[in-house]
This record gives structure tokens, C-alpha cells and sequence, in this order.
């Protein structure tokens, strides 16, 4: 027992793996239909050699899973908000279509502040974490009402002139690192000793900082760490989270009272990029979180969460038309349009951020037949701009199609400029109701000339002006 349900193994363990493998089937079933769709309506093609496909059954469904998998173990009553980080996929449309399914916004910057609110989050369901704010970003978040997670002493400091000139309705925590250690991938782990986020919890007098700056401070009532991210094992996530929840009965103990009325435990759940396993699950984490920290849902604490990669990367599809196919070396190559430009932590570092690659035919079709050991290259003009190396797939063959599977967190977000490359557009994609797909234009892909004037058209004598006015 733990929580507030209790979860039934046996026969309903084995029922509960069998609907995971089912839905996985679907997913795979739906990202079939949509490329042949999307070839079969124009959107994928010699014109359109590069798109981003994003299944919306997926994403809600996603969504919902999260939501249910957390209402299983919180007691009733209990405010959660599951807030999406906005980083990892920043497109409005995505925005929107959570914030439907009941998915609030944690967003990072200016710029992901404003495509939450032009997708309509409001601000009660809005979070702004950075290491690196503005007075003029705290100024903005607490005019809002949106949530303000500190990082750190000196904005702290900050958020104090700012409370005293202009008290705000906004919920204010601190940010703060347990230092437990890193995962696999060294780039992403957020919680090693030296980590550049939050209040280092272990350093010499920091945690006691960490109690007495509440304890001063009436306002201040959340206590954030993000422990996880891709590579991180769960119990290190849970080890995280436990350590914040432990500092927040510390300070309501010397404080006499609630202080602290809230805990925003991060994101940061693996994803699987082997197969199509949805692993680990919502579900799991949640149940582990309840059995080793059970204080966390007995309803004393509201929860907020801040899942990105988790609800959108099983959910997209980069594909991309083999434009020319050759040998080197012994070895096959498919040269495609897509490469570092939509797969930049692909490219290079690919041990770290593999990707499954699906082949189909020019029709869209799933290819089959023996499979080839052969290189998936992208258009970029450095040898390592690869999509997949030596990787045992059917032949891929002039205007067939290489799919890059998984993508759907991430590699709409961190478009690379490389050789001025355009950016792709991106399609939301669901059945019709009559055994076909639709779409929806999530966004425009770039044109030509915007790359122009991104790249300084409207400025193209200003350098040479420069130098006739300096010489006179």
C-alpha cells in the first residue's frame, strides 16, 4: 500500500503492460499512415524534401497519462500542476493543444514566457525558470502572477526590491540542487556538486541559508530542484526529490507552520530511444516517488512538475527524401535533407542521443526486405553530419524516405543554421474519421528569403558604409 490507491499487480500488471504495448503499436500504426499521407498530399516531396510530423492522439494521450498517473497516488484535493517545459518543444500550437488537455507552461525565457501566453496559459498556470533573469523578466513574471523559482542569493536580493516596491500575487521559491550526483549524459545532469543551478545544498552553510532566507521571507512558500533529465536513473530523481521534500519539512518545522505550501519536483523522465516501449512510465515514476517519499501526496503539499522531453519525443517525426544514394569504402550511403540542422545532439554526439531510423519507399510506404548495414547522412557539408552511422536498415534508394523516430521533443526546437539551411516546416497530424490522415500546419516552413533577412539583408551595405564614413 502507498499513496492514497493501491496498485494491483498479477493480472492487472500483466493487463496494464499489455495496453502499453498496444498503445505503442498504434503510435507506430498512426506515424505509418501520416508519412504515406503526407507524401500522398504534397506535404512531403521533391519541393518539400524535410518536414516535422507531430501525432496529436499521441500528445494528448500523453498528457493524459501524466495526469492519471499522478492522480493515482495524491491525495484528493491536492493542487498539481503539471507544467510542460516549454524548451523542449516551442511551438505555440503544441503549447495550446496541452494547455486543452490540462498541461500548464515552464518556461525559461522571455521568449518561451511569451509563446505560452500567446498560446493561452494563463499565468496561474505559468512557471519562469532560469539561472540568468533580468530585473526586467522578474519584473514582468510578478506584474503576471506567474510563478518565480530564485536560483540563487543575489536574485533573491533582486526579488526582494522588486516585493518591497510592488507586492505581487505570484507564488515565489527557491531553486535549489541536492546534489546527488549525474547520469550518463554529463551535458544534461542538473544536480552534480558542481551544477550551475540553484542553492548548492551541501556546500558549507547552505543549507542553513536556504532556511533562514525563508524563514525571514512570509512570501517565499516553494522549495524547486530538477533532478532528472535524459540519463538520469529514477532512483536518482527520487533521491532528489526526497532531499527537497525533507528540506521543506526542516523549514515548516522551525517555522512553526506551513512555510513552504508547495513542491515543484522538476521533469527530467528518461525517454526510451531504442524501441518503441514507452519506458519507464508515468505511472512507475509516480508510484516509486510514493513509495519512497509517501509525505510528498498526503495532501499537505501542492505539486508542481515540469515534464518536456517525456510527453512530446515518442509524439514526433523528422522526415526526410533520400536525394542520392552511393558507396564509399564498402559502405552505403543515403544522403538526405536532414542532418545537423534538426539532429544537432544527434550529429555530434551521437553515443549519447542515438535515433531510430524507419525507411520508406517513395509512395511513404514502410520499406521491408533484407536489411543493409548503411550510413543515413545529411545535407550539411561536414563528414559527420550524420543521421545514423553503419546502422542495418532496408536498402534506402533514391526518393525513398528516411525517418528520424522519437524527434518529437528537441529537434523541432534547436534548429542549427548550418550552411543556412532553411528550417522545416512542422504538421500536426490525426485521423479524419473516414480511414485517412489529417493535417495541421504547426509551422510555416522557412522560406528563402526569410533566411536572407535573418542573416542581415536589410543591413547589406552597412559595413562598407561604415568604412567610407571612417575614412573621411
Amino acid at each position: 500500500m502507498f499513496g492514497w490507491k493501491h496498485w494491483k499487480r498479477g493480472q492487472d500488471g500483466e493487463a496494464v503492460e499489455h495496453d502499453i504495448e498496444s498503445r505503442a503499436r498504434q503510435r507506430a500504426a498512426r506515424r505509418d499512415a501520416a508519412v504515406r499521407a503526407a507524401v500522398g498530399q504534397g506535404l512531403l516531396g521533391p519541393d518539400a524534401a524535410v518536414v516535422g510530423l507531430l501525432d496529436v492522439t499521441g500528445i494528448r494521450a500523453a498528457a493524459a497519462a501524466l495526469r492519471a498517473a499522478f492522480d493515482e497516488v495524491t491525495a484528493p484535493g491536492t493542487p498539481v500542476l503539471h507544467a510542460f517545459a516549454v524548451k523542449a518543444t516551442p511551438l505555440v500550437p503544441v503549447l495550446r493543444l496541452l494547455h486543452e488537455a490540462g498541461i500548464g507552461a515552464e518556461v525559461a525565457s522571455p521568449g518561451e514566457l511569451a509563446l505560452a501566453r500567446a498560446a493561452g496559459v494563463p499565468a496561474a498556470r505559468t512557471v519562469l525558470d532560469s539561472p540568468a533573469k533580468t530585473p526586467a523578466e522578474l519584473r514582468e513574471a510578478l506584474a503576471l502572477g506567474v510563478a518565480v523559482n530564485a536560483d540563487n542569493p543575489q536574485e533573491l536580493d533582486r526579488l526582494d526590491a522588486l516585493m518591497r516596491s510592488a507586492p505581487s500575487r505570484s507564488p515565489v521559491g527557491i531553486r535549489v540542487n541536492p546534489q546527488v550526483g549525474g547520469g550518463t549524459i554529463g551535458a544534461t545532469s542538473t544536480a552534480t556538486p558542481t551544477s550551475k543551478f540553484g542553492v548548492a545544498l551541501r556546500d558549507e552553510g547552505a543549507r542553513e541559508w536556504v532556511v533562514e532566507a525563508c524563514l525571514k521571507r512570509p512570501w517565499l512558500t516553494r522549495l524547486h530542484a530538477h533532478t532528472g533529465s535524459q540519463g538520469i536513473p529514477l532512483p536518482l530523481m527520487v533521491r532528489g526529490v526526497a532531499q527537497t521534500y525533507a528540506l521543506a519539512e526542516e523549514v515548516n518545522a522551525r517555522a512553526g507552520r506551513r512555510q513552504i505550501d508547495t513542491l515543484d519536483i522538476g521533469g527530467g523522465l528518461p525517454v526510451n530511444f531504442a524501441s518503441e516501449e514507452t519506458a519507464p512510465t508515468y505511472a512507475g515514476f509516480a508510484r516509486l516517488l510514493a513509495e519512497e517519499v509517501p509525505g510528498l501526496f498526503d495532501g499537505r503539499y501542492g505539486l508542481v512538475t515540469e515534464f518536456g522531453r517525456s510527453l512530446l519525443a515518442e509524439q514526433g517525426t523528422v522526415v526526410a527524401r533520400v536525394e542520392y544514394t552511393k558507396s564509399a569504402g564498402g559502405r552505403r550511403i543515403a544522403v538526405t535533407h536532414a542532418g545537423v540542422q534538426v539532429a544537432t545532439r544527434t550529429v555530434y554526439a551521437p553515443q549519447a542521443w542515438p535515433l531510430r531510423i524507419a525507411a520508406y519507399d517513395a509512395e511513404g510506404r514502410p520499406k521491408t526486405g533484407p536489411e543493409v548495414v548503411q550510413d543515413v547522412a545529411g545535407p550539411a557539408c561536414f563528414a559527420g553530419d550524420l543521421l545514423a552511422e553503419g546502422r542495418a536498415a532496408p536498402l534506402l534508394e533514391q526518393g525513398d524516405y528516411a525517418a528520424a523516430l522519437d524527434t518529437g521533443a528537441y529537434y523541432f526546437a534547436h534548429h542549427y543554421a548550418y550552411n543556412s539551411l532553411a528550417r522545416p516546416g512542422v504538421y500536426g497530424f490525426a485521423p479524419d474519421g473516414s480511414g485517412g490522415m489529417a493535417f495541421a500546419t504547426v509551422r510555416e516552413p522557412q522560406t528563402i528569403a526569410e533566411v536572407v533577412a535573418e542573416s542581415g539583408g536589410a543591413h547589406a551595405s552597412a559595413l562598407t558604409t561604415l568604412l567610407a564614413t571612417g575614412t573621411h
